[in-house]
């Protein structure tokens, strides 16, 4: 069975625990699957390569997936940590909200 999440990709999100806690940065892939979020910026570690005909040797930074428990959407109005609601629109759009200040996040 799918799981439904309320980050999605290119949200901005914000960290909330673990060794890059208060860091924030773009969603780029969601891994259902595993519960897991790939964010630009957070979560990097470093990858020692051998040389090969197609690639360069030497140390590659790569961002790794951390549990979408441990993020936080950033509130569009004050750039807070803030918690995810839904809201029906009058024409019958279903939209993300922020609980915090009550802004629309999507649509």
């Amino acid at each position: 069975m799918a799981v439904k999440f309320k980050i999605k990709k290119g949200d901005r999100v914000i960290v909330t625990t673990g060794k890059d806690k208060g860091k924030s940065g773009q969603v780029t892939r969601i891994i259902t699957e595993e519960n897991r979020a790939v964010v630009s910026g957070v979560n990097i570690a470093k990858r020692h390569t051998r040389q090969t005909a197609q690639q360069e040797g030497g140390i590659i930074s790569k961002e790794m997936p951390i549990q979408i428990s441990n993020l936080a959407l950033i509130d569009p109005k004050d750039g807070k940590p803030t918690r995810v609601g839904y809201k029906t629109l009058a024409d019958g759009k279903k939209v993300r909200v922020a609980k915090r200040s009550g802004e629309v996040i999507d649509g």
